[in-house]
């Protein structure tokens, strides 16, 4: 068989030892368990070990096998994690890097069928020409990858800017007699066939190529960020000698028939390059402030340079088989049939967990402030029925910033750890610059024109260090900014109205009702504002009875409401006189 050979050939070549270790042998009966099928382990010196191992089937059905008898199915006493790992599914706080490895392993054992067989996954697009049949591309994985679980319609496979995608390309010859129109045939040769160039595209990039190969592997490094179609593409010729007798004729002649076929395989993945904007902030206690942002998913934020100091978001991990292969059908001229043994890619799964965003250490970590994000619907119902994890039952906040304040935060060791493993975000700076001075501020109340109905509050707001009027209230006059008052989010409540103060601090409203007031001051972000505030309250009491008409008025009342009293009493008075008894005897 020859085969033309163009472009580079881009796919790794290992030496492998073949030994056999109790180990190695457990690791295959528990992995051929997942499937059904038998799927021993390659060797190599990065062997997953058997509780690495236990952990990737997160789609199997979980027996929940006693020691007993896991020992009696499998020939081996469990340890603590495997026997775990068939009661529920194993979680994890970073993507892990099993799944890499195992795919790695197993796909040394992808083998293509030869010139008359065809090897290929059930969800293979097959291609049939006139001199080959069941052609295909099909990727077999792309690591470092996360297939993560939105919400119950949306799942986004991110696949990180560097990594590694391995494919299969498989076909057989044959020969459709029925575009041989008016032809006998005689006899018929295969003169040359095989596999032409191999290429991986980006939309339309042609990101690399490889020669001709059953088994590319592609490492690339892809310039472009977010969705976009991955594709597998290859190349497949053939060139057959044909005797054919045309009509009634007795004379035989030969023919040449060459055949070309391009076959592929679509994926849709988001290219995951995170960047993260950052704002800092100082505290009068000297503590310091951060808000992280970032439009992607984030698993952590790294806040010390020996990593101590976290914070960890929502999103937790599982590894699973992608079920897609678990069926290798092998075709030839006489039909199709399954084969025993099944190379199966592994991929690593996020979804929000219960536990997250929060920081770490517990107690004397940071203060989380804010979580910014979108609420979004559990992807409970859309996850496979077998994977136990502790996903969110309910709505969650999938989180695109929050805000921290900690006593001491080193800006160089802020690091934002991605949901695809190895993968971290790029520090952008803000135009309007990162750092941020937060300063106290000072709020005022007092009753001014009050009167026995009603009564005006003036609320004052002003810089506790300078003593400069804060302004909330928004003015269109272009005259204020030419003396620096420029406007800022934020406002002033009084029970359940809000109010704004003026360019000079102050607002004023009207109370009618006697009582206590108190006003707060809700500062706008400082990740917005240069300088920052921190919020205040102050107290005013107001009653009918602090003024002077208030006075004279409640005299007025009681006189009023304390003389029908005054003139029954003095008519009981004197009807007792009348009605007295003299006790003396004359």
């Amino acid at each position: 068989m020859g085969q033309r050979r163009r472009g580079r050939l881009l796919w790794n070549q290992r030496v492998r030892s073949t030994f056999v270790l109790l180990g190695v042998v457990t690791v295959a009966v528990i992995a051929s368990s997942v499937a059904g099928q038998s799927s021993p382990v390659p060797a190599d010196e990065d062997d997953l070990d058997a509780n690495e191992t236990a952990t990737l089937w997160s789609k199997d059905l979980d027996e929940c096998l006693t020691p007993a008898e896991y020992e009696a199915q499998y020939a081996k006493e469990p340890s603590a994690i495997e026997e775990l790992a068939t009661c529920t599914d194993i979680s994890f706080t970073h993507p892990p890097d099993t799944a890499t490895r195992w795919t790695d392993q197993d796909y040394d054992r992808l083998e293509a069928g030869g010139s008359n067989t065809s090897r290929y996954p059930e969800h293979a697009t097959l291609t049939d020409s006139i001199g080959i049949a069941d052609a295909h591309a099909t990727v077999f994985a792309i690591h470092p990858s996360t297939r993560t679980h939105i919400d119950p319609e949306q799942s986004v496979h991110y696949v990180a800017p560097e990594g590694t995608m391995r494919g299969f390309v498989d076909y057989r010859i044959r020969l459709d007699e029925a575009q041989l129109r008016d032809t006998e045939i005689v006899s018929w040769s295969i003169q040359e066939h095989g596999i032409d160039e191999v290429r991986l595209r980006l939309d339309e990039t042609v990101v690399e190529t490889a020669e001709g190969t059953h088994n590319p592997v592609f490492e690339y490094n892809s310039e472009h960020s977010g969705q976009g179609t991955l594709t597998l593409e290859a190349d497949i010729y053939t060139r057959l000698e044909i005797e054919v007798r045309v009509g009634n004729q007795s004379e035989v002649e030969t023919r040449i028939v060459s055949d070309n076929v391009t076959v592929s395989q679509d994926l849709e993945v988001d290219v995951y390059d995170p960047q993260a904007v950052i704002y800092y902030a100082s505290y009068p206690d000297d503590d310091d402030g951060v808000a992280i942002y970032q439009r992607q998913p984030w698993n952590g934020y790294t806040l010390s340079e020996d990593g101590d100091v976290s914070v960890r978001g929502v999103w937790r991990y599982y590894t699973a088989r992608d079920t897609n292969w678990d069926r290798l059908v092998e075709s030839t001229r006489d039909g199709t049939r399954s084969l025993n043994e099944t190379p199966r890619p592994v991929y690593v799964h996020a979804f929000p967990s219960n536990i997250g965003p929060r920081v770490e250490p517990i107690r004397d970590g940071p203060t989380l402030l804010e979580v910014w994000g979108r609420e979004t619907e559990s992807p409970a119902p859309s996850m496979h029925d077998n994977v136990e994890v502790d996903v969110v039952s309910g709505p969650y906040t999938r989180s695109s910033g929050v805000a921290l304040r900690y006593d001491e935060i080193d800006p160089d060791s802020i690091t934002v750890e991605g949901i695809v493993r190895g993968v971290t975000a790029e520090i952008v700076k803000p135009n309007n610059g990162t750092q941020r001075e937060i300063r106290e501020s000072e709020l005022s109340v007092e009753v001014i024109n009050s009167s026995d109905t009603a009564s005006t509050l003036r609320i004052e707001l002003r810089d506790t260090a300078t003593g400069d009027p804060i302004m909330l209230d928004t003015l269109d006059d272009p005259r204020f900014s030419l003396i620096g008052q420029d406007a800022r989010s934020g406002y002033i409540t009084v029970g359940d109205r809000r109010v704004k103060t003026d360019v000079t601090g102050t607002a004023e409203i009207t109370v009618s009702q006697p009582g206590i007031y108190t006003a707060e001051y809700h500062p706008g972000s400082w990740r917005s504002h240069q300088p920052a505030y921190l919020g205040d309250t102050a107290t005013a009491t107001w009653h009918p009875l602090t003024s002077p008409t208030g006075w004279f008025t409640l005299l007025v009342d009681l006189v009023r409401f304390a003389l029908p009293f005054a003139v029954v009493l003095y008519a009981a008075k004197r009807i007792g006189t009348f009605l007295k008894f003299n006790d003396e005897l004359p």
